[in-house]
C-alpha cells in the first residue's frame, strides 16, 4: 500500500476517537510577542456535513460549497460523497445533498459556472445553476485526487498526492501530468498565485512555489506536516494542516500558528477564505461542520 494513503489511514484511524465536534475554539498566541494575527470564531454550521472536506466561496450565487466525503476510507468508491450548500453568514444549511453520487470529493475550484471537484481518479464539473453533474473526466493513472485550483485563462490544476503529481486540465478539456516530482512529498493543497503555482504537501510537510515558467520547486517554510488548504490574504497566506492547525505565513515566509484545535479532535482540511469580509472558513472532516473565524490582524 501506498506510503502516503498508509499514513492517511493511520490518521483517520486516530482521528476517530476523538471527539466529533469543536465545541470552542482559541487562538494561538505568544506569551512572549504580540501575534501578527489572530482569530476570532464566528459561527460553526450543524455536523451533518459528513466528513467536510473542502469549503468553496461562490461570491456570484454568496453560497458556499461543502465536499462531504461521506464514509471513509477517503478513497473509497462508494457514491456516498456529495457536495453541500451552506450560508457564509451564519453557516445555516442552504441544500444538504446539492449534489449526490460523488464518491470521495475532496477540492474544488470554478471557472464561469461550473464547478471542478477532485473525486479520486476523475475531476466531476458541476453546473452551478442547475446542479447537475454535466460530465466527468476521468485522469488516467489517478489515485488520489486532492485539491484544485484554477489560473486565469481556465486551466484547472489537480494534485495526485499518492503519484507526486499535479495535473492540468485545459479548457478544452484534455488532461496531462503538468509537474511529476518525487521531492513534492504528497502534493495537497494548491494555490494559483501570478507566475507562481503555491503548494502544501501532506506528506513532507513543506510549503512551496512552483514557477509556471519551469517548473522549479521552491521550499518557502516547512514543517507544517499534513499541508492541506491555502488561501492568500493581501500578500501572506493562510495554510492548514490536516491535523488539527492554521499558520499565518508572511510575505517574507515566516510563519506563525494561530489556530490549534487538535486537542479537540478537530481537524482542520483544505480552508477558504472570503476577503470581504476577512473571514476564515475551516472544514474539520471528522468534525463534520464548517466553522467561521474573524481574521484579525
Amino acid at each position: 500500500m501506498n506510503n502516503l494513503l498508509k499514513l492517511l489511514l493511520a490518521l483517520f484511524v486516530v482521528a476517530c476517537s476523538q471527539p466529533k465536534s469543536a465545541e470552542s475554539d482559541e487562538s494561538t498566541e505568544s506569551e512572549e510577542n504580540k501575534p501578527t494575527a489572530s482569530l476570532e470564531r464566528l459561527w460553526a454550521s450543524d455536523t451533518t456535513l459528513s466528513t467536510a472536506e473542502s469549503v468553496f466561496f461562490d461570491a456570484g450565487n454568496n453560497v458556499l460549497y461543502v465536499s462531504c466525503i461521506g464514509g471513509v476510507p477517503p478513497n473509497a468508491q462508494d457514491e456516498d460523497g456529495f457536495i453541500a450548500k451552506i450560508s457564509p453568514e451564519d453557516g445555516s444549511i442552504v441544500e444538504l445533498n446539492w449534489v449526490t453520487g460523488i464518491d470521495a470529493p475532496k477540492g474544488m475550484g470554478m471557472v464561469g459556472e461550473t464547478l471542478y471537484v477532485a473525486n479520486i481518479d476523475e475531476v466531476v464539473l458541476i453546473n452551478t445553476t442547475s446542479g447537475e453533474v454535466t460530465e466527468r473526466i476521468s485522469v488516467p493513472d489517478a489515485t488520489f485526487l486532492n485539491d484544485i485550483t484554477t489560473d486565469d485563462e481556465g486551466n484547472v490544476y489537480i494534485s495526485d498526492s499518492n503519484r507526486n503529481r499535479i495535473h492540468k486540465l485545459s479548457p478544452g478539456g484534455e488532461v496531462s501530468v503538468w509537474i511529476e516530482d518525487s521531492s513534492l512529498g504528497g502534493p495537497n493543497g494548491l494555490f494559483h498565485d501570478g507566475d507562481r503555482m503555491m503548494l502544501a504537501t501532506f506528506g513532507a510537510g513543506n510549503f512551496s512555489t512552483i514557477n509556471y515558467a519551469d517548473s522549479s520547486i521552491s521550499v518557502v517554510a516547512d514543517s507544517i506536516n499534513g499541508g492541506d488548504g491555502i488561501v492568500k490574504v493581501d500578500d501572506a497566506f493562510l495554510v492548514s494542516n490536516w491535523n488539527g492547525e492554521v499558520y499565518y505565513v508572511s510575505s517574507e515566509w515566516e510563519k506563525e500558528l494561530i489556530l490549534d484545535t487538535k486537542e479537540m479532535g478537530a481537524n482542520a482540511a483544505d480552508i477558504e477564505f472570503i476577503a470581504s469580509t476577512n473571514t476564515l472558513l475551516v472544514p474539520t472532516f471528522f468534525g463534520n461542520q464548517v466553522v467561521a473565524y474573524k481574521l484579525n490582524k
